[in-house]
């Protein structure tokens, strides 16, 4: 139940609050980001159990070099943040990636060419990551909701159930805007129950937190998840 909750307990306050910090990527992608943030960003998650830490690619080996051994995860973010670089690109940085110990792998999609409704070319670039995965590594698909119409949002989904992702995701949070209640709400419609929906962008508080997964999220990218936690434990 660490990656998600089943739908009876999407109702159940205590076991949200219960799973919470797995349900948590632990995040910093600032580009002033130096090593000892990212040392510190390591151990905060161990501390507090988060489900990984994402951090740009740069600083995977570091967070790995922290985290090896423990079940904490590094994600890391590929084709970041505007999603426009050519699928071989991605596909090498994942790859990259994977080799400095990332678990985790959140890529963008090619949103021009999505509105262009060159589906199968957006299908390819998802699978062009999905494929350095081999199954061992979680990928999760950033569709950038704030630059989509709903029928756009859809479509992104599917293609991304279709290439076999493990997730799909809001925001990288750089494009304006962020995760929404009624964009979780129709992400999930749109994957059905088999794969994962990660709620990312301006998640701030608990109540934020609380109000993507009852929506049905069922992991949090942030960079407050320390202040998400401990309103938890004030409670």
């Amino acid at each position: 139940m660490s990656d998600s909750l089943k739908n009876k307990d999407l109702m159940n306050k205590d076991a949200i609050n219960n799973n919470l910090p797995k349900m948590i990527d632990h995040t910093l992608l600032k580009p002033d980001a130096q090593r000892e943030d990212i040392i510190k960003l390591s151990k905060e998650a161990l501390k507090y159990n988060f489900a990984s830490v994402c951090v740009n690619p740069t600083w995977v080996k570091t967070a790995h070099d922290v985290l090896k051994g423990t079940e904490v995860k590094v994600c890391t973010v590929i084709g970041f943040p505007l999603g426009a670089t050519n699928s071989e690109v991605k596909a090498f940085e994942a790859e990259r990636a994977i080799l400095d110990g990332a678990k985790e792998i959140d890529m963008v999609i090619n949103i021009g060419s999505l509105k262009d409704k060159e589906d199968t070319l957006v299908l390819e670039d998802i699978k062009s990551v999905v494929k350095k995965a081999q199954g061992q590594v979680i990928v999760k698909v950033i569709i950038e909701t704030a630059l989509l119409t709903e029928e756009e949002r859809i479509r992104a989904c599917r293609l991304a159930v279709k290439a076999g992702a493990d997730f799909v995701k809001t925001s990288t949070g750089f494009s304006g805007g962020g995760a929404t209640a009624e964009d979780i709400q129709l992400m999930r419609k749109a994957v059905g129950p088999e794969i994962g929906v990660k709620a990312s962008g301006g998640i701030k508080n608990y109540e934020d937190a609380f109000r993507m997964i009852k929506a049905g999220a069922n992991r949090i990218g942030a960079s407050k998840g320390i202040e998400i936690i401990k309103e938890v434990l004030k409670n």
